[in-house]
């Protein structure tokens, strides 16, 4: 039985280059700073995404928590989109951590609006929480990788600094954004003051995240980060593995999305099964509701026929192409869906 896996772009293998790449690190202490390894990594990735400095960090929710610590004081409120990451998949990290106010926005596909944000920042007053800080997620993992347009996103950045707050940008899958949108990474990020980004996602790495921003903050970052108990030591292993995908893997990004759109165009025609449309990146969000089985039935059947993916709700299955996933991944996944349809 053929094994395809589409659960998350996070199941990937490291590909006989990088781990070439990761046996050969040169290596030191990181908790020194002298780790050369993710020293070239921090100040490509800074140089990447145009920003001052960058830390790298173990995970994406580590990242996108060192920006809170880095920008915030306990009380403070901290805008998102409602479906975000940060408020709804990181374990109430925010508020845990950092003892401050998260509140999310409704938002069309997951894509804020300036006026809305305006409108949610608040007054300062003695009665109310000081709104410190706005969180964008692009792509936006819950409505199925959505990607901002570029005026929309720079507008958020702008509406934020007019109303003197901070803005980050959740770039888990900015590699995605990039690749769909035709801009580069760092005219995405341009207006932001930070930004975090996933390396065992699109690129395929074997773990790790970075958060980039102005000198100062990734300082206060790196300071959060060993008091979370996030300090490497010969951190260059990993580090090699992301420079690695970084050279290697970002050209190919646009066959993920290929390939995602093919197999939104396949289920589409099985009776029962509604794709979420446009599908722009690599993150395909399947309705079920019109189906007999319900999305737990679809995902048992699924999985006992070697396709595997996630249950997103009772009615909505998420797949998501990646580096491990080819063209015959696609056709033996949609064969199986046939065959469970009785298409």
């Amino acid at each position: 039985m053929k094994h395809v896996d589409l659960r998350s772009d996070t199941v990937t293998r490291p590909t006989p280059g990088m781990r070439h790449a990761i046996a050969n690190a040169e290596v030191d202490d990181d908790c020194y700073g002298t780790d050369p390894t993710a020293n070239a990594l921090e100040a490509r990735i800074a140089s990447l995404l145009g920003k001052e400095a960058a830390i790298f960090t173990l995970t994406g929710t580590m990242a996108n928590n060192l920006a809170i610590g880095a920008q915030s004081r306990s009380g403070d409120e901290i805008l998102y989109e409602a479906k975000a990451h940060p408020i709804n998949y990181e374990a109430g990290a925010p508020s845990a951590f950092f003892s401050v106010q998260t509140t999310g926005i409704q938002a069309e596909r997951g894509l804020l609006k300036a006026e809305d944000v305006n409108a949610h920042i608040r007054l300062k007053t003695l009665h109310q929480p000081d709104t410190v800080l706005l969180s964008v997620e692009n792509t936006h993992n819950a409505h199925g990788g959505s990607v901002y347009p570029l005026e929309q996103l720079h507008s958020l950045a702008h509406v934020a600094h007019e109303r003197k707050i901070r803005a980050h940008m959740d770039g888990a899958r900015l590699w995605n954004a990039a690749a769909a949108g035709g801009h580069s990474e760092k005219t995405l990020c341009e207006p932001f003051d930070t930004v975090s980004v996933c390396f065992s996602k699109g690129l395929g790495a074997p773990m790790g995240s970075a958060l980039a921003g102005d000198s100062a903050t990734i300082q206060r970052a790196r300071k959060i980060r060993r008091r979370m108990g996030g300090g490497w030591r010969q951190a260059g292993i990993l580090a090699a593995g992301v420079l690695y995908a970084l050279e290697h893997h970002r050209e190919r990004i646009i066959e993920d999305h290929r390939r995602a759109t093919r197999l939104s165009t396949e289920l589409a025609q099985i009776h029962g099964l509604v794709p979420m449309t446009p599908c722009e990146t690599n993150i395909l969000m399947v309705d079920t509701h019109d189906s007999p089985l319900t999305a737990f039935e679809w995902n048992t059947r699924l999985t006992e026929r070697g396709v595997l993916q996630n249950v997103f709700s009772a009615t909505r299955l998420r797949l998501v192409t990646h580096l491990d996933i080819d063209d015959e991944s696609i056709d033996y996944a949609v064969s199986i869906f046939r065959e469970i349809a009785g298409t």
